[in-house]
């Protein structure tokens, strides 16, 4: 994990981890983002792309869940971020399909009909399999949030959740574990606004962007989303890969409010990067 260390001195009793984040907001955002995040840029530029005659490859995910409506919209969602998926209805399903085959990432329902998704995870961490595993809970209890990382769970998310939200556990989870591919994509584009990502190069009805590097990957976060909600734990957790802990809430309103200068042509109502109170940020499509 990356340290940072103010250059001022240290108050008495104050950490090198609280100097860091008092001088942080005294030198401002501008000055974060190019000297935290720089170095991170071409990683995260690599991650979303594939070199050129390499086949493209998807992170194979099983899904072991028997509610059908949610199977459907979860189907769709991750198929469109570039998942392969296989779906179980049954935990001795899911059982038979993992033992005969090889999977990124377990996306495991608690309640089935014939036992649990903790029985599953059990069994695969007993066999020395350490694929990731996130649960779908429909409680967040502190007793089932505890069995379910005792027994060998990476992460859980509650129902009802946001697809967007859970596609971006998934990619962090995978480059925590290392088990994240390249994506296919080479451009993104979303109503009025594309994304070169060979280039890293932003225009907006036609006309270029300059944006600091922590800007391009927030925009590239929300446009990826579009759409969709995208909490403020996410965007720190999917732009600095673990190491949200050193920009807090306040860093992160000052990124925001200036793309929004950048992208919107009245910030105070803005239309593309709205608010949404209590949650976090949505991209909204607006038609060139």
């Amino acid at each position: 994990m990356l340290d940072y260390i103010s250059s001022r001195p240290l108050v008495n009793g104050e950490s090198p981890r609280e100097g860091y984040r008092s001088s942080a907001r005294k030198t401002g955002a501008a000055e974060l983002s190019a000297s935290v995040v720089h170095g991170q840029s071409e990683r995260y530029k690599k991650s979303l792309l594939v070199k050129q005659g390499e086949p493209v490859m998807k992170n194979r995910i099983l899904l072991l869940e028997d509610d059908i409506s949610l199977i459907d919209g979860l189907q769709y969602s991750l198929k469109k971020n570039g998942f392969e998926l296989v779906i179980a209805r049954t935990v001795n399903e899911a059982m038979g399909f993992i033992a005969k085959n090889q999977y990124d990432l377990l996306l495991l329902d608690v309640t089935l009909p014939d036992g649990t998704g903790f029985m599953v995870c059990e069994r695969v961490r007993k066999s020395g399999n350490q694929v990731p595993i996130i649960f779908l809970t429909a409680s967040d209890e502190e007793v089932n949030v505890i069995r379910g990382l005792d027994s060998g769970g990476d992460d859980y998310i509650t129902k009802p959740f946001k697809l967007g939200e859970l596609c971006s556990r998934i990619r962090a989870l995978l480059r925590r574990t290392g088990a994240a591919k390249p994506s296919q994509l080479t451009t993104l584009g979303y109503g009025d606004i594309s994304i070169d990502l060979l280039g890293s190069r932003v225009l907006l009805k036609g006309n270029p962007l300059e944006l600091t590097s922590a800007e391009y990957r927030l925009l590239c976060l929300l446009v990826r989303n579009a759409g969709r909600v995208v909490t403020r734990n996410v965007i720190l957790n999917e732009l600095w890969d673990g190491t949200g802990d050193f920009v807090d809430d306040n860093t992160l309103s000052v990124y925001i409010r200036r793309l929004r200068e950048k992208v919107e042509d009245d910030p105070s109502y803005p239309e593309h990067l709205i608010t949404v109170r209590g949650f976090g940020y949505r991209w909204r499509e607006v038609a060139e």
